[in-house]
């Protein structure tokens, strides 16, 4: 078996990695089985996402708030490429415009997220206005809800985390392993993973990962590529004393994909996913670049208190282009009918070209975490102080050019003269931290946990047009509170309810259709109640459940982001798994009750339901683990999604959908060589459906689902 450098390229420059070699890899597959060694099961453990929950390494069965980490492992299973791919796993994460050549956009117990707040790294604050590479990520930690203590600014439903994979820890360990997949689609791909420990006494350790992808995904027209290498590495300085640093360099070119729309007052049947609708000869593909690292160093101190002070630097450069179709007419003053496609399929076609946006982000954090006795009760207190900022420099136009009619049908469209161009916005902002965290032990069995920040933020922006700059700025100080009570009423089975404030920076889109694009709206709070329960117990898991969350309502009206009204989620999160010898089963579903209220401005609003929300969402899984063959499991995958609103007053509804997945790996060894195998299936049934239905910049939008995909895929650790 012959593996291949992440940097070969065949003379067309296209990436070495034909669907022949896979198939070879599968053969050997088959015939290593007579040869193989059992490998020992690798165990999950119940650990905490120390780095987005602001309460250390306290396990998830014990915590009182609701939270997910997806580990590496599961990373690798499902073949995940993008954010989306792992949290989609969890039943509170729903697509929110997720278009599947552009940056991830999700929503987490109905409310999407916003790329610029809350995303981290390495737990400070990042851009995830950008495609981010997972091959380097250890894992993805996932805390639902409001999260007012853990970011200063951010929007409710939840705050993601990437942790990046770092040098092993222990002194004789290496890590030593090349992948190799092919599909979905006909993408194929490599990856490099090198770590370990050298120097006096193994003080200095490193792990580097490079990975290339030749991108032809089940979409066609849809081809590019993508390209990363990034180094972790650590010194012990002393027993007391650790610096870590890391750095990644990625970069992703492709063409976007545009989506469906509404036929006039018809929600059209579910199309083929595979079609790109509007890419054109003229196309350009968008780019994606980005260097992210950071610096840490951690200091034991006397009484076993612990400083932490870290860094973290973001440089990102995108051209955001695409070719995409916007209603009908919109161009012509006083034409109101655009905001979806005729009811013969026709569209108008627009060439989006928006390139050299460069986005920077730098953080600083410096955090004293350790145990004090106070009033006869141990508290496990935290105080850190961040000092963040965030700058987004823009050329002065972006393209926005009509360019013709097209239809369904793809009817091709001539290239036109690029010269209708609109002014940018650029945007600053400064925000210094102040945040406490307390977690106290009122009894053996009772804990109060408490939560402060105090953010000071100052936000700018200015107009690219000379004529015109319209600078604004804006300073707040606010403080946003969190506390929580759990209770161990038996052994592994918690009890807790919390109450929790965020707050979140409103501003509309930079886009020519608005009339006050780039303006900054404000700082509006959100606030979150949240009772639950969960435990383990012999082969049970369970978690569940039951919060509401109410925040400002944000819409467009005639064309302008306005800030009116309220919007309530109230939601039901239940989890269940089951593990008893080569079984496990596990299932999580999500019910969720929106509604409207309070806008004056338009009050057809008030009473309706969120757009494009599931109202249940389940995720459920069967594996099984062959006895007879040690390192073989196979497992199904469920993703069920309930009905969605298309059109604010519900006269249009998206259908629910339902798909299974179905995967089967394989752990052996080859003449000592560690290979773990992959064939996996999803959308097996190979149904047609609309994955989501979003409203952007005043259109409605239509995503298919993928159709039926096959991915194989190997890894081999020496």
């Amino acid at each position: 078996m012959a593996f291949f450098s992440p940097f070969s390229r065949r003379t067309s420059g296209r990436f070495t990695c034909r669907a022949s070699h896979i198939a070879s890899a599968v053969a050997l597959l088959t015939l290593g089985s007579g040869h193989a060694q059992s490998l020992t099961e690798i165990t999950i453990t119940d650990t905490a996402p120390s780095q987005v929950s602001g309460f250390g390494d306290v396990p998830l069965s014990k915590a009182p708030f609701s939270a997910v980490a997806i580990d590496q492992q599961t990373l690798q299973d499902i073949g995940a490429q993008r954010v989306s791919d792992a949290l989609r796993l969890d039943a509170s994460v729903a697509d929110s415009y997720n278009s599947p050549a552009y940056w991830d956009m999700l929503s987490v117990r109905g409310y999407t997220l916003d790329n610029r707040y809350n995303y981290r790294r390495e737990g400070l604050p990042i851009s995830a206005e950008t495609m981010i590479p997972m091959d380097n990520k250890e894992r993805i930690e996932l805390f639902k809800g409001t999260s007012g203590i853990q970011a200063g600014t951010s929007a409710p439903g939840g705050l993601v985390n990437y942790v990046v994979k770092r040098p092993p820890s222990a002194k004789d360990e290496t890590i030593r392993s090349v992948s190799a997949s092919y599909g979905p689609g006909q993408s194929s791909s490599t990856g490099l993973d090198l770590g370990g420990r050298f120097g006096q006494d193994q003080a200095l350790g490193y792990r580097f990962n490079a990975a290339y992808e030749n991108l032809n995904p089940y979409i066609k027209n849809t081809e590019g590529h993508r390209k990363l290498f990034a180094l972790a590495m650590d010194w012990r300085i002393s027993p007391d004393s650790k610096l870590e640093w890391e750095i990644e360099r990625s970069e992703r070119q492709q063409f976007g994909v545009n989506g469906y729309s509404l036929l006039g007052d018809i929600l059209p049947a579910p199309v083929d996913g595979k079609r790109n609708l509007t890419r054109q000869a003229w196309s350009v593909p968008g780019v994606f670049e980005g260097t992210t690292g950071s610096i840490r160093f951690k200091q034991n101190l006397e009484g076993g208190w612990l400083w932490t002070t870290q860094y973290g630097g973001q440089r990102l450069k995108t051209d955001d282009r695409l070719s995409f179709g916007f209603g009908f007419e919109c161009r012509l003053p006083n034409y109101t009918n655009c905001d979806r496609f005729q009811p013969d399929g026709t569209f108008d076609v627009y060439d989006y070209r928006s390139d050299n946006e460069r986005r920077l982000s730098d953080a600083l954090q410096t955090s004293f975490a350790g145990v004090m006795s106070l009033g006869g009760l141990q508290h496990h207190l935290n105080f850190s102080l961040t000092r963040h900022r965030q700058l987004d420099r823009l050329d002065a136009t972006q393209l926005y050019s009509y360019a013709g009619l097209s239809d369904l049908n793809g009817q091709p469209v001539p290239e036109q003269t690029l010269n209708q161009t609109y002014s940018n916005t650029n945007r600053s902002e400064y925000s210094t931290e102040l945040a406490l965290s307390d977690r106290i032990q009122l009894n053996s069995l009772t804990t109060a946990w408490f939560g402060l920040r105090n953010t000071q933020t100052t936000r700018s922006t200015i107009s690219l047009d000379q004529t015109n700059p319209n600078p604004a700025r804006h300073s707040t100080n606010f403080t946003t509170p969190w506390f929580a009570l759990s209770h161990e009423y038996a052994a592994g089975q918690t009890l807790f309810a919390s109450y929790g404030e965020g707050v979140e920076l409103f501003a509309a889109p930079n886009n020519a259709n608005y009339t006050n694009a780039g303006q900054l709206l404000g700082v509006s709070r959100s606030k979150q109640i949240e009772m639950g329960a969960k435990g383990i117990r012999g082969a049970w898991r369970w978690n569940t459940s039951i919060f509401q969350i109410e925040r400002p309502l944000a819409y467009d009206l005639n064309y302008e982001r306005v800030v009116d009204g309220v919007q309530m989620h109230r939601g039901l999160d239940v989890g269940l798994n089951w593990t008893q010898g080569p079984w496990m089963l596990g299932t999580q579903f999500q019910w969720l009750v929106t509604k409207l209220s309070g806008a004056t401005k338009d009050i057809n609003k008030n009473g309706q339901k969120a757009p494009n929300v599931p109202d249940l969402t389940l995720r459920a899984m069967a594996q099984y683990r062959f006895t007879d063959i040690p390192g073989l499991r196979s497992s199904l995958r469920l993703n069920h999604e309930g009905s969605r609103r298309v059109t604010e007053d519900g006269s249009i509804q998206l259908p629910n959908w339902t798909t299974v997945d179905l995967a089967t790996h394989y752990d052996t060894r080859i003449q000592g060589t560690r290979t773990e195998w992959t064939l996996a299936i999803d959308n097996l049934a190979d149904r047609r459906y609309w994955r989501e239905s979003p409203k952007q910049f005043g259109h409605y939008y239509l995503y298919p689902g993928a159709p039926r995909t096959v991915r194989v895929g190997v890894k081999a650790s020496f």
